[in-house]
């Protein structure tokens, strides 16, 4: 049996998601984070030394980070799927296949970088602190969202927002395993970015994501996806 530990509103939201739409048996272990640093508990280091979410369980295997965990439940319980989740691993070189690769990657190894960093600088005014410290630190959290972070956050939903013109799902006209990656950083993207009311494409692209009773599923046993400032 598969088990998830879940960090509450964290990127393990789309291992549930991925896990209702194979259809496959999980247990779902629920973490809250702590209230005052908004990290995970300490609890999750007896599952995983980095003690991060999402981490999952099955049998004696320990899977760890969100794109190794997916391509394992894809591989091991995915071969069989059919229908809309006969692509989830799309045939190699093909042009599915590069653009699944890519956007695999893309999500952690770019985007939420970005992301990351303006929830911080988004937070960080809200703190405690001596009151004649919190002008100078919304100040500075103001420029470098305006200077650094902004203008980088704003250079991908462009280059997602183009990309949705012509696609679907993010590899193509099927749903792959890149659609999973991708929907936490979709979500958190949407979320804090000042010109997301601008992006039709990718929000078409939220709204089919939640609109997958499987999607849905996930979001009833797992609680909010994104993390609010």
């Amino acid at each position: 049996m598969i088990t998830v530990h879940h960090l509450e509103t964290s990127r393990s939201q789309r291992v549930l998601w991925l896990l209702e739409e194979l259809g496959v048996p999980y247990e779902l272990k629920i973490y809250q984070r702590d209230k005052a640093t908004k990290l995970a508990p300490p609890e999750l280091k007896k599952i995983h030394p980095l003690g991060k979410s999402p981490v999952i369980t099955d049998g004696k295997e320990v899977i760890a980070e969100s794109g190794a965990i997916i391509e394992y439940l894809v591989e091991t319980y995915g071969a069989q799927a059919s229908g809309d989740l006969a692509h989830l691993q799309p045939a190699p070189r093909t042009p599915e296949y590069r653009q699944c690769r890519f956007w695999m990657h893309y999500a952690e190894g770019s985007l939420m970088n970005w992301l990351v960093m303006k929830l911080v600088f988004m937070t960080i005014p809200t703190q405690p602190m001596p009151f004649f410290v919190k002008p100078i630190a919304k100040a500075l959290c103001g420029t470098v969202q305006e200077k650094l972070i902004d203008p980088n956050v704003n250079t991908a939903l462009d280059f997602m927002e183009q990309h949705l013109g012509t696609h679907r799902w993010f590899a193509g006209e099927h749903l792959t395993m890149a659609d999973f990656q991708m929907s936490f950083a979709v979500e958190a993207a949407l979320s804090r970015a000042s010109k997301a009311g601008a992006c039709p494409n990718l929000l078409a692209y939220k709204q089919r994501m939640e609109a997958r009773p499987a999607y849905q599923r996930g979001i009833a046993k797992g609680g909010p996806v994104v993390m609010s400032a």
